[in-house]
């Protein structure tokens, strides 16, 4: 479970930051960045945990406590699908964390002192960084930095099922399961799709194989 022992080795603020969606066939990148001007208390800290791990009902309920907490501070960013395609999946995370933290300075009138990024790798700040192999089962900025994303991510994707309903994102939030890919080959590529993807890249490669 995630603590607040890492917020606490620095002095002045410390922001998590967590980014969802590297992995789908479809959608943006989504992160947030999250600061706790105080540790949280105990019933918000029992809320939290990886996003991963928890089911929606209860990242649902961990989402709405920390946007009801006023020792939260926490902003979004994002990157799109036509520039995860342009500068690679990777580089789309950091833009999109970037973004989060650029929104996140701004709600709080200055930058954090520290940003704890989730994984081995960080985008480029105006602060001191610190990586955090998984980070959001460690931190508790991290871990309510990736719920918040997380259920942001999900709600967009749901809204976007309605539109495109074959291909299962309200359920599988973009990512290739064999309802997603099922419906690629029935009905298609989508203005969400991924096309630097290997499966959606694919599959354009053979429409042109067969014109």
């Amino acid at each position: 479970m995630p603590d607040y022992s890492l917020e606490e080795q620095y002095d002045g603020l410390v922001a998590g930051v967590d980014e969802v969606g590297r992995g789908p066939l479809a959608g943006p990148v989504v992160a947030a960045a999250v600061v706790f001007r105080a540790p949280p208390s105990p019933l918000l800290a029992g809320l939290l945990d990886d996003s991963k791990k928890l089911t929606a009902r209860r990242r649902e309920k961990a989402y709405a406590a920390l946007l009801e907490d006023d020792t939260v501070c926490a902003a979004l960013g994002a990157a799109s699908v036509p520039e995860i395609d342009r500068l690679n999946i990777g580089q789309a995370c950091h833009l999109a964390m970037r973004r989060a933290m650029v929104r996140l300075a701004e709600a709080l009138g200055e930058w954090p002192a520290v940003a704890l990024i989730d994984g081995n790798r960080a985008p480029s700040l105006p602060c001191r960084v610190e990586t955090v192999v998984k980070g959001d089962s460690r931190s508790f900025s991290i871990a309510a930095a990736s719920i918040l994303a997380k259920v942001v991510r999900d709600r967009l994707m749901t809204r976007l099922a309605m539109r495109h309903g074959n291909y299962g994102w309200d359920r599988n939030a973009g990512y290739g399961t064999a309802h997603h890919l099922t419906g690629l080959k029935e009905e298609g590529i989508t203005l969400h799709h991924r096309r630097s993807f290997a499966p959606v890249r694919q599959m354009i490669a053979a429409k042109v194989h067969a014109a």
